[in-house]
């Protein structure tokens, strides 16, 4: 079988503005973010693109190694905003079906905002996806107006409101909506932010499509990346280059970040952080922070559903559902 459980932009093709920052150009797949999202303003003298110039800039090229164990791409970029390198690895070996991803930023000094920011495509039929996670600490709505309407941009949750669960997550209109089936809520643009409880092996992300017969899933070291962002896209945005066409898409962006407001409102005090979550990473000039990530898919039955736990076994994980099915994925937990 084959998968392709990652999003591109309508407009990838098209010729656009030349002001608009390459991500959102080649918005599509998965894209490393350092920091995760920008400043309103610069930070300390600091002007990011949006999410950062791993996010925007080009990448050069150290090797490609090809091995009876698999793939390795080596790419690296000296940073210019705030000086410093990045290394990018991303590996597949064979007999899986993971990327593993790992990024090594080094020479940097002072707090940083960082994360992956997998884009997923959903079919277009209200409900089709099914989204879980790792057992939640707490959730939050964007806090303020993330659209707004005479540019053209229309949300639909109550702002700065609080959920603990994705079933149950307040409406700006009264009542609640459930963020754990998707697509819904057509025309409506919309953002949320979860945190993962701390635990000794790793948290994850999974959405699973029983009628296409597969699962996308991330694993992640909660003390490096501790929360996720959900981008929920589904044609709220009326202005160039969206144009109401950017559908049935949601975002499952595993950081540590003050959702995508940037560094300075991550490390003043802010919800997240006044429950005691991290939102932003120090860097230490003498010693590198290594991001380690895996995204994989696997197979699953149309009466699957959803993921209700996955759990480390001796080839890899097993994706347990909720009446019991097993799915066993091999991969290298080490890694993370």
């Amino acid at each position: 079988m084959e998968f392709s459980p990652f999003s591109v932009a309508p407009w990838a093709e098209e010729k656009i503005d030349a002001s608009t920052p390459s991500i959102l150009k080649a918005l599509r797949g998965d894209f490393f973010c350092s920091p995760f999202g920008a400043d309103e303003k610069p930070y300390r003298g600091e002007s990011h693109q949006p999410h950062g110039e791993t996010a925007n800039a080009n990448w050069h090229f150290e090797s490609l190694k090809r091995s009876d164990a698999g793939v390795d791409l080596h790419l690296s970029l000296d940073t210019k905003v705030r000086a410093g390198h990045v290394d990018k690895f991303l590996s597949l070996k064979n007999g899986e079906t993971a990327i593993y991803s790992r990024h090594v930023l080094s020479g940097m000094k002072g707090n940083m905002t960082l994360g992956h920011h997998a884009t997923l495509k959903f079919p277009d039929e209200e409900g089709s996806g099914h989204i879980s996670t790792s057992r939640m600490a707490g959730g939050w709505t964007f806090p303020g107006t993330f659209e707004e309407p005479a540019r053209g941009g229309y949300n639909c949750l109550k702002p700065s409101a609080t959920f603990k669960r994705l079933d149950r997550v307040p409406l700006a209109q009264g009542g609640y909506t459930d963020l754990s089936r998707y697509p819904a809520r057509r025309g409506f643009e919309d953002i949320v932010q979860i945190v993962h409880q701390d635990r000794p092996d790793f948290a994850w992300t999974a959405a699973a499509f029983p009628k296409e017969g597969y699962v996308w899933f991330s694993l992640k070291d909660p003390r490096v990346l501790q929360s996720t962002v959900f981008w929920i896209s589904n044609g709220g945005r009326h202005y160039t280059p969206w144009n109401g066409r950017h559908m049935n898409v949601m975002g499952l962006e595993d950081v540590t970040s003050y959702f995508f407001l940037g560094i300075s409102p991550a490390e003043k005090p802010n919800p997240i952080s006044r429950e005691g979550f991290k939102t932003f990473t120090k860097f230490d000039p003498k010693k590198p922070t290594i991001i380690n990530y895996i995204m994989a898919v696997a197979a699953i039955p149309r009466d699957f559903e959803r993921v209700k736990k996955i759990i480390p076994d001796t080839h890899g994980v097993t994706l347990v559902s909720p009446a019991g099915h097993r799915i066993p994925v091999k991969l290298d937990l080490t890694f993370l």
